[in-house]
């Protein structure tokens, strides 16, 4: 499609401004974390780095991040079996309710945070607590696992569309077992996927807030919590900005490799 030259300008200009306003905000955040002024004065002073061993040393902030990446790399585990197994189930074959299954395993990312979060928070009362099973890192994992099945599902689902299932026929027909084909055969091929599926799965869990809230009981803090529970200390307010800029900084890795990954035309492997 031709645009006249207005009409390019006039995209590239509103394409600036839709940067801006998603990207500046982060911006302001990380140089927020090199001010040397406690108070969030601009333009900063100066710039340190003192804030940043300050965050280290803090207890609270190091106890948040450990709770983060512990409920993150579970939380993606278990996305990763459940959401791969459910997409070779739809995508492999043919039963009753499969349209219904796939709607249903993808719903979750779609519904509000806090409608997620009050129906965990509500089922976890009825079916945990008569067990002696109270709100904790357990329930934060099976809460983010919720919408992180998706992100798995999803990229798993759309490279099996793209792969014949006459790989695995041939390996079978070779005398393969069904096990020794997928290892063989078909998991390279799917490499690629799986690993761009946890990457994003582990992004969404380690900055998610909504659903946490409602699922970690009073004795857990992610990262994004601790956060969340400083913003409004004035003597935290520094070493706030640098955990925020770290929470961007470890969220943009796994995103960034998740989107490379995805962009992987060669189906992740040769056979």
């Amino acid at each position: 499609m031709n645009l006249s030259r207005p009409a390019r300008i006039a995209l590239r200009t509103a394409a600036g401004l839709g940067f801006a306003v998603i990207y500046l905000p982060l911006l302001l955040v990380l140089v927020g974390s090199l001010n040397p002024d406690r108070s969030a004065s601009w333009p900063p002073p100066g710039l340190t780095l003192k804030w940043w061993a300050a965050a280290w040393e803090n207890d609270g902030a190091r106890e948040a991040l450990w709770t983060s990446v512990r409920a993150g790399v579970a939380a993606t585990a278990v996305a990763l079996v459940l959401g791969t197994l459910i997409a070779f189930a739809v995508q492999r074959h043919s039963f009753f309710g499969r349209e219904a299954v796939s709607f249903a395993v993808v719903l979750p990312i779609a519904l509000p945070g806090i409608v997620t979060g009050i129906a965990l928070n509500s089922a976890f009362g009825v079916v945990l607590e008569p067990l002696g099973v109270g709100l904790g890192l357990f329930t934060v994992v099976v809460g983010h696992a919720t919408f992180c099945i998706v992100v798995v599902f999803n990229n798993v689902a759309a490279r099996l569309r793209r792969l014949p299932g006459s790989y695995e026929e041939a390996a079978t027909d070779l005398g393969a077992h069904t096990f020794r084909a997928f290892w063989d055969i078909t998991f390279p091929l799917l490499r690629s996927a799986l690993l761009a599926g946890g990457l994003l799965a582990f992004a969404l869990s380690f900055d998610e807030v909504v659903v946490t809230t409602f699922t970690a009981g009073p004795g857990v803090r992610t990262l994004p919590l601790w956060i969340f529970d400083n913003m409004t200390r004035p003597q935290q307010a520094p070493v706030v900005s640098v955990v925020a800029a770290l929470l961007v900084l470890l969220s943009v890795v796994p995103i960034y490799a998740a989107q490379r990954l995805s962009s992987d035309t060669s189906g992740g492997g040769r056979v």
